[in-house]
């Protein structure tokens, strides 16, 4: 998938060697476009120029190497609008109100804050509304899985979690603060996030590697009376199992009667599979590397151990193909080329894939289009883009509203079908199973529904007044006259 961007290059041209005809010929050569020119020094010998070319991402040191060659020109820097936007990160903490006078001080600070914290230290419960504990999240990686990355790092996966954290911002008004941990072992994460969690309202893990981050959220959501969520694995199957409710819809299927395969057994393909279960579907096949997963074999390998126990119902063998048969849906959280056109001819009448993999899906949208009722796939540039951007921000509104004391499976659920019922009948379609990450009603919708959700399951530990008062409302129509 090809990314375009703007680059400006400084750059110094000496007059007698070059001109800047030459430049733009170089640019357009590589197949870039000049958008602005802008003229910083300008002398009888030489000029020093900003020149804003849009291109390709994957074209960009293309171009720098073909003006770098030219005689009479030097590169005195060069940046694109992608890393403009992240010079010097790109969030930051502001108070609520300012400090003008000791008057002020006095209040927010010494000597006033010392009742404050003794009355918290009397009522602990008081933190949630007397601090931003009500309304913070730590978003927490050891950036062993970014993106499609892999293991790059605390440092280089910050700009993910910042990048996540003014996604809760923006979308939901929830505070969210990036916490990057020099660590991969993990009994070290799990002490380290149980250390830091009093601040804090809600924990979102986040690009942490399989399998190690299933015991990781296990053990803290154990441990811990605050929500912990980690999106890579319930973000991405309540969004899948949200388009899937809806494309279900199109075909005339019900859940209960439709044969599944998912195709990866990863952190997202396992949490894909619970999730297609607790929604009711009963044929779900799960293929990993080695085949079908069968309930006959050991993998001394806890999560295919696990995934195998409870898939495949009928004992099948084989590869993706030979499974495939007769499916009705095709879920691919694995990687690209795994599916092929003819995979697709032999499953059932309406075919319905989704493939996940980014940015290269597990068939290319363009060949599986002509052969398949509905397609998704994680890619902006295709209708039916499944992104986790829809799931959590309204999950977290939701869950820290209610203060709720763990995000489960009835949560999950309510989040799904929620996003799925903002598509109307009306709007339903091939090309539209899925409304729009900046769709207004998706984080209303998944808040409202995951607060009934944790009330009714007995696992928040307030009732927001919206849902109090729609309660009281049902028992005075209910009550006689």
């Amino acid at each position: 998938m090809s990314i375009s961007t703007n680059v400006i290059f400084r750059v110094e041209i000496d007059k007698s060697q070059v001109t800047f005809g030459d430049v733009v010929t170089a640019v357009s050569r590589i197949g870039g476009d000049v958008m602005a020119v802008d003229v910083i020094q300008a002398g009888k010998a030489k000029t020093v120029r900003d020149i804003t070319v849009q291109l390709n991402v994957d074209r960009y040191k293309q171009l720098e190497d073909s003006i770098q060659s030219m005689q009479g020109i030097r590169i005195i820097h060069a940046s694109d609008s992608t890393f403009l936007a992240h010079l010097g990160g790109k969030i930051q903490v502001t108070p609520k109100a300012p400090i003008k006078n000791r008057e002020d001080l006095s209040r927010v600070y010494t000597p006033g804050v010392a009742r404050v914290c003794m009355a918290i230290h009397e009522d602990p419960s008081k933190a949630y509304t007397l601090t931003a504990k009500r309304n913070l999240v730590a978003v927490v990686t050891d950036g062993t899985a970014v993106l499609g990355l892999g293991d790059i790092g605390p440092e280089a996966a910050m700009p993910v979690m910042e990048g996540k954290a003014m996604l809760f911002r923006q979308l939901a008004d929830v505070n969210a603060f990036p916490v990057c941990l020099q660590t991969k072992d993990t009994e070290e994460i799990i002490q380290i996030v149980k250390a830091i969690s009093p601040s804090f309202g809600g924990i979102n893990l986040e690009d942490i590697s399989s399998p190690r981050c299933f015991e990781i959220e296990r053990r803290l959501q154990a441990e811990l009376d605050i929500p912990v969520f980690h999106d890579d694995q319930h973000g991405t199957s309540i969004v899948i199992l949200a388009g899937l409710l809806n494309a279900l819809k199109l075909v005339q299927k019900t859940v209960e009667h439709i044969h599944v395969v998912v195709c990866g057994v990863g952190a997202a393909g396992a949490a894909c599979i619970q999730m297609l279960l607790a929604a009711g579907v009963r044929n779900v096949i799960a293929v990993d590397r080695c085949g079908a997963l069968s309930a006959d074999v050991h993998y001394d390998h806890p999560t295919l151990d696990r995934i195998a126990s409870i898939t495949n119902p009928e004992r099948r063998t084989g590869s993706l193909s030979e499974v495939l048969k007769g499916a009705d849906v095709f879920i691919g959280v694995s990687g690209p080329g795994v599916l092929t056109a003819e995979d697709i001819q032999q499953m059932a009448a309406d075919p319905i894939v989704f493939a996940m993999a980014n940015p290269e899906p597990e068939i290319d949208p363009e060949i599986a289009e002509p052969l398949v009722r509905v397609l998704a796939t994680g890619r902006s540039d295709y209708p039916n883009q499944i992104n986790n951007v829809l799931c959590f921000p309204g999950i977290f509104r939701g869950a820290l509203d209610c203060r709720a004391s763990c995000i489960n499976e009835e949560m999950k659920l309510a989040a799904a079908k929620a996003i799925a019922s903002i598509v109307t009948e009306d709007e339903l379609n091939e090309h539209y199973i899925i409304p729009s990450i900046f769709n207004e009603k998706v984080v209303a919708r998944v808040r409202e529904a995951v607060m009934e959700a944790a009330v009714q399951s007995g696992v928040s530990k307030r009732v927001p007044r919206e849902l109090a008062h729609a309660e009281e409302s049902k028992v005075s129509l209910m009550s006689p006259s």
